[in-house]
């Protein structure tokens, strides 16, 4: 049975002479370090600490409205997102400075991402198209046609030159980026997968067999599991290379979302909230199960030793395994955020309010 909520109140006595607040804490709770950007308020009778960190910079002229995706490049310099606006932009990562408009998609994008060279833009729309963009001139090289309904993630193979889509018509399919062409369909579900995921799996795991020898314009599928975060309360491991179902773990709501953080572990949030973690090897319970709130959980990052997570009700939040605390990112409200990225020690968040927003986490 869930506790009764603990409620408490932080006050703002005055300003030290270098500018940093004097914070009290009501009965219960204890204010710890505070810093301009952030306070460390802690609960003993609970033992839970948290460490709330308020955005290093903001971005409000993006986008118009609602920020729905969002990715760094590797080098930390661009980044690249979509919006409920109808656009989807490239820009400079320090200063939000839009460098160039992607235009080409006939509704709304979905997803996107940029390749591991940081080049090159992977998207996916609503009209079920998958397109890769240059970064540098914006021109759309490669358009990939095949899904029967929007596309709502997408994943890359090693550097890319095969890359993976999924979409609400149940199917994740595997694309060649030299060839422009569907190389296969590696899942039909009957159900929307809403995100997929792909790693290296653990030696142990049987992968199993493909039926047929693969295609010599398959590059860097072999010993690769697939993830994917169905609507219908599923999360399912398939043999990238072999087609071949690894495991099928039922949860409590519809999955949104999914990542690995190591060739053994991975994570997959849900609708309702929950945030599991599981072993590969052993899928027939999760190692545990987190809750920050009941809202849905949108996005999901490994970063470090831990994960960042985002939900439907501004809840953003870093877990670390070396860290007592958990860390915050505010300001999102009440908004969901949609979509976390991370550059070094920066994280970015993108919401429903339309600001992205970059946190600054050298300090921790």
């Amino acid at each position: 049975t869930p506790q009764p909520t603990l409620y408490g109140s932080l006050t703002r006595r005055g300003l030290s002479a270098e500018g940093v607040p004097d914070i009290a804490a009501s009965e219960g709770f204890v204010v710890g370090e505070v810093t301009k950007k952030s306070i460390l308020v802690s609960c003993p009778h609970e033992n839970a600490s948290t460490k709330f960190l308020a955005p290093f910079a903001t971005f409000s002229r993006i986008h118009q409205k609602s920020v729905t995706c969002l990715d760094i490049s590797s080098g930390g310099g661009l980044g690249v997102s979509a919006s409920t606006d109808g656009t989807m932009k490239i820009w400079q990562a320090a200063n939000g400075e839009i460098r160039r408009l992607l235009e080409g998609h006939v509704y709304d994008v979905n997803c996107c991402r940029f390749f591991p060279s940081g080049l090159v833009v992977l998207s996916g729309g609503m009209d079920a198209q998958l397109k890769i963009w240059s970064a540098e001139d914006a021109s759309c090289v490669v358009t990939f046609k095949g899904h029967k309904g929007g596309i709502l993630d997408t994943a890359i193979v090693d550097r890319g030159r095969n890359v993976l889509s999924c979409s609400r018509d149940g199917t994740a399919r595997l694309w060649d980026c030299g060839q422009s062409a569907c190389l296969a369909v590696v899942a039909d579900c009957g159900s929307p997968v809403n995100g997929i995921a792909v790693g290296a799996a653990d030696n142990s795991v049987n992968l199993g067999a493909p039926e047929k020898t693969p295609s010599e314009r398959e590059i860097g599928t072999e010993g690769k599991i697939l993830l994917l975060a169905r609507e219908d309360k599923k999360l399912q491991g398939v043999g990238l290379q072999s087609r071949q179902p690894v495991f099928l773990f039922v949860g409590s709501d519809a999955f949104n979302c999914c990542t690995f953080l190591s060739s053994t572990y991975f994570l997959a949030g849900t609708q309702d909230g929950n945030i599991y973690q599981l072993d590969v090897r052993n899928t027939n319970a999760p190692i545990q199960v987190i809750q920050r709130s009941g809202a849905p959980v949108l996005s999901l990052l490994p970063y470090r030793d831990g994960f960042v997570a985002s939900q439907g009700d501004g809840t953003c939040f870093i877990i670390q395994q070396d860290l007592d605390y958990v860390i915050d990112l505010t300001e999102a409200d009440c908004d969901p955020v949609y979509k976390v990225a991370s550059w070094e020690k920066q994280i970015y968040t993108c919401c429903r309010d339309g600001i992205v927003r970059r946190y600054q986490l050298s300090d921790l």
